[in-house]
């Protein structure tokens, strides 16, 4: 039974059921308990399966269809996707995966500003001296976590203005969000002025990603430089980066 290969629901966890089942979910297909391709039940047996209601099965199958970890297909059902890669290799916002594993992202914002191209972000965006870029700054939250630093730029062609970013900057560009990504990873240690905006403590380790995203024809749309704490993201764990020292 479905049950029997997946697992049941964790006795005492007090997280939102739809949280459970999401993560539980998310966890079998990464360890490949359920295949790529293979068709879920249908969301009534599920509810059924494991006590909950439908509204619950559909918003835990939401967050994994958002991070490409499920397919709905018109008619057919639910399947896992064709091709499953962990999130740190998808191309997935971070809104989109924070949703994916069960968890509330939200942001503050430090700085929302438009300029002139600085020449490292001309060199990873392609764009000549003079071009005007939009930059986002703001600390990124899980169900009330800081998690991250992160400073992106974008060409200010992409987007229509500076408020149009309001959660996940993918879902702002719209028909110019990365359809590919190149990301580098490296470990380092936290600065004083990272760590307060953190609150964690003075030289604490973490993981520095920098990320540039490029759309259908080519174009590098994004160049973003992030930092997460080492101690609140589960993927740095999964990326066997050796700690900064």
């Amino acid at each position: 039974m479905f049950v029997d290969r997946v697992g049941r629901l964790p006795a005492g966890d007090t997280a939102p059921l739809y949280q459970q089942l999401q993560r539980m979910l998310r966890s079998a297909i990464e360890r490949q308990v359920l295949a790529p391709d293979e068709a879920l039940p249908p969301e009534r047996d599920l509810a059924n399966a494991y006590n909950v209601s439908r509204v619950t099965v559909r918003k835990a199958l939401d967050g994994l269809v958002d991070a490409r970890l499920l397919t709905r297909r018109q008619g057919a059902g639910t399947f896992v996707a064709a091709r499953v890669e962990k999130n740190f290799a998808t191309i997935s916002s971070f809104t989109e995966d924070m949703h994916s594993r069960g968890r509330v992202p939200h942001s503050e914002w430090l700085a929302r500003t438009e300029g002139t191209v600085a020449p490292e972000e001309a060199m990873a965006l392609g764009l000549s001296p003079g071009s005007q870029v939009y930059r986002f700054t703001r600390i990124r939250y899980a169900d009330g976590v800081s998690m991250a630093l992160e400073y992106a730029t974008v060409p200010a062609s992409s987007l229509p203005g500076l408020d149009a970013v309001t959660e996940s900057l993918y879902d702002a560009l719209g028909a110019d969000r990365p359809v590919r990504v190149l990301q580098r990873f490296r470990a380092v240690l936290f600065t004083d002025e990272q760590a307060e905006l953190l609150n964690i403590d003075r030289n604490s380790a973490g993981l520095e990603i920098e990320r540039r995203g490029y759309t259908q024809d080519g174009r590098t749309v994004e160049f973003t430089k992030s930092w997460y704490r080492g101690d609140a993201y589960d993927f740095v764990a999964e990326l066997n980066v050796p700690p900064a020292s």
